[in-house]
């Protein structure tokens, strides 16, 4: 008779395990930041690029990070993030420029208006 409580123990231990696993994973699966699931630091070191872009504004902006530039437009939330982010302050970027970026680059479907922390896209 000790043996079945054990397995009913184990068994119910079990299952509440897996409920609470479960709903954790639901309750996260709905929000992992502006960049979705990509780290954003990560992120800012794909605009490497554009750096030097991002210090001085009449500088002219290579085409390489024109071409990253027009991926991350499509995700307003994630470049104001990772214009923001550690790195991004670490690689010298000031983001009262870097919002000007895609402008200077043409790019015709850029978030013209958003706001992107105190500044906003031109």
């Amino acid at each position: 008779m000790d043996t079945p409580v054990k397995y009913i123990c184990v068994l119910v231990f079990l299952v509440s395990m897996t409920i609470a696993g479960l709903n954790g994973v639901e309750g996260t699966s709905y929000y992992y930041g502006p960049c979705g699931k990509h780290d954003i630091e990560k992120e800012a070191e794909k605009l490497e690029p554009c750096t030097y872009a991002a210090q001085h504004r009449r500088v002219p902006v290579s085409e390489r990070c024109c071409t990253v530039m027009e991926k991350k437009v499509k995700n307003p939330a994630c470049l104001c993030a990772v214009l923001y982010s550690q790195a991004a302050y670490n690689a010298g970027m000031r983001p009262e420029i870097a919002v000007t970026i895609p402008k200077r680059c043409n790019i015709a479907d850029r978030p013209v208006g958003y706001q992107c922390g105190a500044f906003t896209l031109p």
